[in-house]
């Protein structure tokens, strides 16, 4: 895993469209229970090499119930971008994440991850590619509908500030959500 990780970090195939250069940022470990499947890093991530290093990450790791040193535990949680490189910004924020990565890595990674219990499917990139046909036309349905995807998957909105009118509008999401998502983390942990 350890030669896998470095030869991902040292990654540039997409250098040419990344305009602020390539910092693969992710974290996995052979025993990691949990994997969690984002997007993309944001600028901030890309500075610190940290994944989730934001305000996404905190809530994330509310939505989880877990603590910071849980969270960056690869022993317990691995954390694997659709694009492990920061994008860019657009005109209504980051740039998508970059195409080549998930089908480049995510199976090499994936297969040394011997321990996994549970897959989150953070955002419409990451349920789009593992959930193929099975995603619903939005991803409001397709998370309205997340026990449809278990035991293999638990799909999720993106956690990004940017997603509280999403969560004002879709009270359900906390009141019916959180608290099996939270529940079964435990349970793994």
């Amino acid at each position: 895993m350890d030669a896998l990780l470095n030869e991902i970090r040292n990654c540039d195939c997409c250098a040419v469209h990344l305009p602020h250069g390539t910092r693969p940022v992710l974290a996995a470990h052979s025993s990691s229970k949990i994997v969690i499947i984002g997007q993309a890093p944001g600028a901030k991530v890309h500075k610190t090499g940290v994944p989730w290093d934001d305000k996404s990450g905190e809530n994330l790791r509310s939505w989880l119930g877990v603590d910071e040193p849980t969270f960056y535990d690869p022993e317990k949680i691995a954390l694997l971008p659709m694009g492990f490189c920061y994008p860019g910004k657009g005109k209504s924020g980051d740039l998508p994440p970059r195409h080549e990565c998930a089908p480049l890595w995510h199976d090499k990674v994936l297969s040394q991850l011997k321990e996994v219990q549970l897959t989150l499917l953070i955002g419409q990139y990451a349920q789009n590619y593992y959930l193929g046909n099975n995603a619903k036309k939005t991803l409001t349905e397709t998370v309205r509908n997340f026990q449809e995807y278990l035991p293999n998957y638990f799909v999720l909105p993106h956690p990004s500030p940017r997603n509280n009118i999403w969560r004002a509008k879709n009270l359900w999401f906390d009141e019916k959500v959180l608290p099996q998502l939270k529940q079964k983390v435990k349970t793994i942990l």
